[in-house]
């Protein structure tokens, strides 16, 4: 379909943003003739952007500069003068520090005009900086072009909270009152995504790429997705989810409603979960309180809604008063989830979390097939300059792994940043049956693998022809996680530094040659100063 009318108005918001606004402009107005306006709202920033753009606007008709006389201190209200200010039928968002790729608008707009549809949503490319690494976005909504009559029809729709992967048409946003949360409202867009569904519209779907999320650990200053090491964070995340729940709930969604509180157990929880142990006692304290008060407002069926690893994190915060099992739910907590031993029962013999844990059940866990259970293997990594050893060990798990018959392990190392791999390697699993264990070791050559970070993932094979993937929990003791320089044939020397992720999973860092070493020495002095 040719779509060559201007349509769409890209709404364009910033604060102190100068070193990437433009790109972020430029890519709208790359779009082609689908975009009749640009509108660029600044946040009274003070760095500088507000006069770039203006010097863009001067040679770019499109472009039309808003400059807010005061710092809204979020993104819903210079949002909300960007929707005011669109004089075209339809409206998208886009972040300072973000793109539009390619062909993003007419794929959208091509689905929204096709069906006539209200919302169209493409696929969300989060890409790690300046690594260049891209993880696709709730990529299983998007797999191919397709219309959704309803939400409800899709109730999965509600895990992607995103208001930036989406074309809207701007009447139906001003029929219906659907607006951001005015002022500092952190994960504004889960309110305004709640708003919109709560509306009942239709919703094309396209598998392209429409939108480049850029994820820049390092910046100066983080965005309020990454920095979330103030517990202010948690509470604001929070209320913004039972924000949700309350709109949906409110317009008789109740299926809706219901959705958000699984995607608050299987995303919200795990991630924070996860990154307990890295904050201070009175963090995790406060967390601990704030989710056990928000977790007490769900019923039986919010927890039902929810996969296995989500519920079980909750109901173990639950049962407890005081924070506790910080590393055993951060890595059940991970993706996929490890049950790391000890593996208790009650008195009837029944699995549980634990012993002063016993209302926490586990028997809901074990009634999935093979290939979801979350198995436990030890990884120990022994850096040698006469050969490096992968060691394995599989831990049994209330007798369903023995049912299955693990028969063998697959290794695999792959490069984080561009995805390469590095090693592939099969060995048998040796049973131990005093331990309940099995048994596997992989000889590696580490220089052969090249500079990186590199992650170890796992394929356990059984007896029946079944697989599970996993991850490998890092043991730490006896100086395991210590880093080694090797001599190396190849290299000269190669810095070797294992270490477990957020997740406890075992990972491993290559610096090749002198190079490679001053380089991580030149990092780490880098991050000291800053």
């Amino acid at each position: 379909m040719a779509l060559q009318q201007a349509q769409v108005t890209v709404v364009v918001i910033g604060y102190d943003d100068a070193a990437h606004v433009a790109d972020a402009v430029r890519s709208a107005l790359a779009q082609g003739p689908a975009v009749g306006e640009v509108i660029a709202v600044d946040d009274c920033s003070t760095d500088g952007s507000v006069e770039l753009l203006e010097r863009l606007a001067a040679g770019e008709p499109r472009l039309k500069v808003i400059r807010r006389p005061t710092n809204s201190g979020g993104c819903g209200t210079p949002r909300n003068d960007g929707l005011n200010a669109a004089t075209s039928p339809y409206v998208m968002f886009l972040d300072s520090d973000d793109v539009l790729p390619l062909g993003a608008v007419d794929a959208l707009l091509d689905a929204a005009v096709r069906h006539d549809a209200p919302v169209a949503a493409g696929l969300c490319l989060r890409k790690e900086l300046p690594s260049g690494r891209e993880t696709p976005w709730r990529d299983e909504l998007y797999t191919r072009r397709t219309l959704v009559a309803h939400p409800a029809r899709r109730e999965r729709l509600v895990h992607d909270t995103l208001c930036v992967n989406k074309l809207y048409r701007t009447d139906f946003l001003r029929d219906h009152g659907i607006r951001f949360p005015e002022g500092r409202f952190p994960y504004e867009d889960f309110v305004f995504t709640a708003r919109v569904w709560a509306a009942g519209p239709s919703i094309a779907l396209v598998p392209e790429p429409v939108y480049i999320w850029h994820v820049r650990r390092s910046a100066a200053r983080l965005s309020i997705s990454l920095d979330r090491s103030n517990i202010a964070n948690w509470r604001a995340r929070i209320d913004a989810d039972q924000l949700s729940y309350d709109i949906l709930l409110g317009a008789g969604e109740k299926r809706l409603a219901r959705a958000t509180r699984g995607r608050f157990l299987d995303h919200s929880l795990r991630m924070y979960a996860r990154e307990l142990d890295l904050r201070g006692a009175d963090y995790r304290r406060e967390w601990w309180n704030l989710t056990r008060a928000y977790l007490a407002t769900f019923d039986e069926g919010d927890f039902a809604s929810a996969p296995a690893p989500g519920q079980v994190v909750a109901r173990v915060v639950l049962a407890s008063e005081e924070p506790c099992d910080l590393g055993r739910l951060k890595e059940f907590a991970a993706r996929p989830a490890r049950l790391n031993p000890p593996y208790a029962r009650a008195d009837d013999g029944s699995p549980i979390w634990s012993a002063e844990l016993p209302q926490v059940e586990l028997d809901h866990l074990l009634v999935r097939p093979v290939h979801l259970l979350p198995a436990a293997v030890d990884a120990e990594l022994r850096p040698r300059a006469r050969g490096t050893v992968l060691r394995l060990r599989l831990h049994e798990l209330y007798g369903r792994l023995a049912e299955a018959g693990p028969e063998a392990v697959e290794a695999e190392f792959t490069e984080r940043d561009d995805g390469r791999m590095g090693f592939a390697g099969t060995a048998p699993l040796t049973p131990h049956p005093d331990s309940g264990t099995w048994s596997a070791e992989f000889p590696l050559d580490l220089a052969g693998l090249g500079g990186g970070t590199w992650d170890l993932q796992l394929r356990l094979r059984f007896k029946d022809g079944s697989h599970r993937v996993v991850t490998a929990h890092a043991l730490a003791g006896a100086g395991l996680l210590r880093r080694s320089v090797l001599p190396s044939m190849r290299h000269a020397v190669l810095l070797v530094q294992p270490y477990a992720t957020h997740s406890g999973a075992l990972s491993v860092r290559l610096a090749p040659g002198l190079s490679g070493v001053t380089d991580v020495v030149r990092r780490r002095l880098k991050r000291f100063f800053r």
